[in-house]
């Protein structure tokens, strides 16, 4: 089959295109903002891109469209292909009738830890000898890809994404998947763009939970309110909590630091994980990966050390550089929680040195201004911050004003780094948090301290 992929370079539909590639499909794909890491794995698949969305695309005849949900209508290609009757799907639904069907699906979802918890999760099973297929959405540094088919009718570990499918299918993502494992790691408001309130996103959750199976598996995290909310709707699953402040039957809970803690079920120590992570957040994505590896039978003890050799996604926390002693770092965070949960972690790691936060409104739900009023609770922990001022409809150095002299607002990435480099002093670290390639700001900031010494 031939397929092209529009909105190819999303963390979700670059995956796909890998996995169908791996499968022996012909993929060509489309989009108009490109930058790493997706960019990178699908020049290396040697899979083909055309820049933009012109309908004269339509001449490459594909058996399908797989159409991603950065696609709306109006756009030139999408509407040659109304116009002419051509075959098209979205992403998600591609994936449900050509790669999951036979396997047994892990799903995990959640507002944030996502990615992580998806990269833990399959390397878990790697570790086990289980040879998952997976698709997570970032590169999981363990496999150097984000994408893999695995065993023939083995295990699948997938992140599921609670965003709407495409613009013709508004249900989420993760209703597509049919998994018999789901984690739900955590559950706030987000996607203001398509979400009236968090009810809503609850209701998409419950959804999810409807598809599972009385033999299949819920992970749940026992310390988030709406995911109870959830759970009341209706179970017909088992359920495993994790993140249990005491001692509750079955549950597995952390003793010790986000670095090195015991995991316990009930009072009884069944595993130990010690690894370079840093952070609770990071704590409660491994007991909920060590769960789920559970159910596909992977015994807690095996799947606590395996996360002694678990490196992480790209683009979190990842260290892209030092210059005149000053470290400069990148990740994805962009939900007001993130970046709190980010620069936390980062502060456990750094102690009482300088935290330089450099931040991207950049997301549907930030550039609404939903969460404006969280950005000094986000970036308290920060030093200094810097948020670039992009035509959000709401004024950045506004909802900074509380930080005082603390925050610093640029209209221009180039003005950004000009007000980094000159205040960053040796022994600095500096966090660059966006969802998009935030202009290059890493290589901009390394080369103008590179500069200044």
């Amino acid at each position: 089959m031939h397929i092209h992929i529009l909105g190819i370079c999303g963390t979700f539909m670059g995956g796909l295109a890998a996995l169908a590639r791996e499968a022996g499909h012909q993929v060509t794909g489309c989009d108009a903002n490109v930058y790493p890491p997706m960019s990178e794995q699908l020049r290396a698949l040697g899979i083909d891109l055309v820049e933009g969305f012109g309908a004269e695309q339509l001449a490459l005849r594909p058996d399908q469209f797989v159409i991603g949900n950065v696609v709306t209508r109006g756009n030139p290609l999408m509407e040659a292909i109304l116009d002419a009757g051509a075959r098209y799907t979205s992403g998600p639904q591609w994936l449900a009738e050509h790669v999951l069907p036979g396997r047994h699906v892990l799903a995990v979802a959640g507002t944030h830890g996502k990615t992580s918890t998806t990269a833990m999760l399959a390397w878990i099973l790697e570790s086990a000898g289980l040879e998952p297929g997976f698709l997570v959405g970032g590169v999981p540094q363990n496999f150097g890809l984000s994408a893999r088919l695995g065993r023939p009718g083995g295990s699948f570990v997938i992140e599921a994404d609670e965003y709407d499918t495409a613009f013709f299918d508004k249900r989420s993502k993760f209703v597509h998947y049919r998994p018999r494992t789901v984690v739900l790691n955590n559950l706030e408001y987000d996607h203001a763009d398509i979400f009236p309130d968090l009810q809503a996103i609850e209701t998409q959750f419950h959804h999810l939970v409807r598809t599972v199976p009385a033999s299949g598996r819920l992970v749940v995290n026992a310390r988030d309110e709406a995911l109870q909310r959830v759970l009341a709707r209706g179970c017909w699953s088992a359920v495993m909590r994790f993140g249990t402040a005491k001692e509750e039957p079955g549950a597995l809970r952390a003793r010790g630091e986000p670095h090195a803690f015991d995991v316990l079920r009930g009072s009884l120590k069944v595993g130990r994980v010690e690894w370079p992570l840093l952070g609770e957040h990071n704590q409660l994505n491994a007991l909920a990966a060590i769960a789920a590896a559970e159910h596909v039978g992977v015994d807690l003890e095996r799947a606590s050390a395996a996360l002694a050799g678990f490196r992480n996604v790209r683009r979190r926390l990842e260290l892209r550089g030092e210059a005149a002693g000053v470290k400069v770092y990148d990740d994805f965070a962009h939900h007001p929680t993130a970046m709190r949960t980010t620069v936390d972690g980062l502060r456990r790691k750094v102690g009482l040195e300088r935290i330089l936060a450099v931040f991207e409104p950049r997301s549907n739900t930030m550039k609404l201004g939903a969460m404006k009023a969280q950005l000094p609770w986000a970036l308290e922990q920060a030093d200094l911050s810097y948020c670039l001022q992009g035509n959000y409809g709401w004024d950045a150095a506004e909802a900074l004003a509380p930080m005082g002299a603390q925050a610093a607002v640029a209209d221009s990435v180039e003005k950004l780094v000009a007000q980094v480099a000159a205040a960053a002093r040796p022994g600095d670290h500096v966090l660059c948090m966006s969802n998009g390639g935030f202009g290059g700001i890493h290589d901009k900031l390394l080369a103008a301290l590179h500069g200044r010494s």
